[in-house]
């Protein structure tokens, strides 16, 4: 489908992406408290890996697997397997908002990374919001019965594969097929899981109701990558890039209504100065892009 100019709808389509992340998210933490993180990682790779050989292996074919650059590709969806298990890992201990919001720093970790590897300058009011993000995780990750360390240990290391995974996204992009690159990320993650099934192959079985849940991990996840990739087709990443904070508004509002959780004060004023240090920082961004 070639790329249209019409924002609303790239925006609708956004907004409709955070909402299954968040759902998958909320699925995941459900079932974390019964089963172990790496069988359900593995589970909502195969699923989606099988969603997009269904939906698109009979119009694309051999295009699905073609690229000019196999090692970078790999690297990169091993990361994001990375990114899915150590979310979960975190979700299973602390709640969604929180755990959400201090995944969501890292736009802030790309913007210092892309300094020394992309060669990106780092100017003082850059500088400036970056500080301002990490004093937003400061306040939701002090003290309390709501987070704990091993929890924000998870969620940062969740937070640096993210970054790495997205400046290996601006590497790829320019030369690489988009649904091709989503490929690679089902394809590995299925592939690795696999291979270290052996290894968390246990437990107990899951019910009738448990297993189509853990079905419908692949499929948020699958269907909120192509929602993503279609919102760009409409509108540019400047415009969009604020709305991915809406997934924030989706965690904190499922959080309420399926874990009867609420941030307190402090909590929602870190997330706050997140979500603003973030569109500040795309802002930043945009002006010299502008120029």
């Amino acid at each position: 489908m070639p790329p249209t100019h019409n924002p609303l709808r790239g925006i609708a389509l956004m907004v409709c992406a955070t909402l299954c992340f968040a759902l998958l998210d909320v699925t995941s933490k459900t079932l974390a408290k019964t089963f172990e993180v790496p069988l359900l990682v593995w589970i909502r790779y195969l699923v989606h890996c099988l969603f997009m050989v269904a939906v698109l292996g009979p119009r694309m074919g051999r295009g699905l697997v073609a690229t000019t650059r196999p090692a970078r590709q790999i690297v990169r969806a091993v990361l994001l397997v990375g990114v899915t298990g150590f979310a979960m890992a975190a979700f299973r201990v602390m709640p969604l908002a929180e755990t959400t919001a201090i995944i969501f720093i890292t736009p802030l970790l790309v913007a210092l990374l892309a300094g020394p590897w992309l060669k990106e300058k780092m100017t003082p009011q850059r500088w400036a919001i970056v500080a301002a993000g990490f004093v937003g995780v400061l306040l939701i990750a002090r003290p309390g019965p709501a987070v704990n360390a091993e929890g924000i240990s998870w969620a940062l290391a969740c937070a640096a594969c993210y970054a790495v995974y997205q400046i290996l996204t601006r590497q790829l992009s320019p030369t690489e097929n988009t649904l091709t690159m989503l490929f690679y990320t089902a394809l590995a993650g299925t592939v690795t899981m696999t291979l270290a099934l052996p290894l968390f192959w246990g437990g107990p079985l899951p019910t009738l109701g448990q297993a189509g849940l853990m079905a419908t991990m692949g499929m948020w996840g699958g269907t909120g990558h192509l929602l993503l990739i279609s919102a760009f087709r409409h509108a540019p990443a400047t415009t969009l890039s604020p709305f991915l904070y809406v997934q924030l508004f989706w965690a904190t509002a499922l959080g309420a209504i399926v874990f009867g959780h609420l941030p307190d004060s402090l909590a929602f004023t870190g997330m706050a100065v997140i979500v603003a240090s973030g569109v500040a920082l795309g802002l930043a961004e945009r002006r010299p892009a502008r120029a």
